[in-house]
Order: structure tokens, then sequence, then C-alpha cells
């Protein structure tokens, strides 16, 4: 059976095979993935953790200024990708 070409399941085949989207099959990749992201979550809050602790703690010095200054790119990476995310929802 065919589809016709205006069906939403074959644009978006053309739009895999345009930007050449690859789906990877690994062996048990669910079960890995149940172990590695919360293990991802984890390093990853601690870090963050980590780096708000050392912006705020007394007395300032060169490593306060540098959690600070990481803590402000992460800001900015972080609103710029939700503004992104928001604008590509808005336009598909």
């Amino acid at each position: 059976m065919t589809r016709p070409p205006d069906d939403p399941i074959t644009r978006w085949r053309e739009r895999e095979r345009a930007f050449l989207i690859v789906f990877p099959q690994v062996t048990h990749g669910r079960a890995i993935g149940l172990f590695v992201l919360p293990a991802c979550a984890l390093a990853g809050s601690f870090g963050l953790w980590k780096l708000a602790t050392g912006a705020v703690q007394k007395p300032w010095g060169i490593f306060n200024v540098l959690s600070f200054g990481a803590l402000l790119v992460l800001l900015v990476i972080a609103s710029y990708t939700g503004l992104f995310l928001a604008l590509m929802t808005l336009k598909l």
C-alpha cells in the first residue's frame, strides 16, 4: 500500500533521509539505559550542586569566580536551548 505524499509519516521519513538520521540497534540497549541514565542524572546534579556551592562560598577567590562563570555559561546555554526548542515546536 502506497502512502500519499502529504502523509505525516512520509514527510518524517523524507526528513530522516535528508538528515541521514540513523537509529542503531544496541543489544540490551533499554536495560543499559535504565542504569546509565539515572547515573548520569545523579552525576550531573552533583556537579551542578558543587558549582553552585563553590560560587557562593566565602572568602572569594579564583575558584569562586570560575564556578560563577561556569554557572553563567550553563544558564545561557540552557536558556537558548529552551528558546530554540520552543520556536521549533511552534514552526512544526
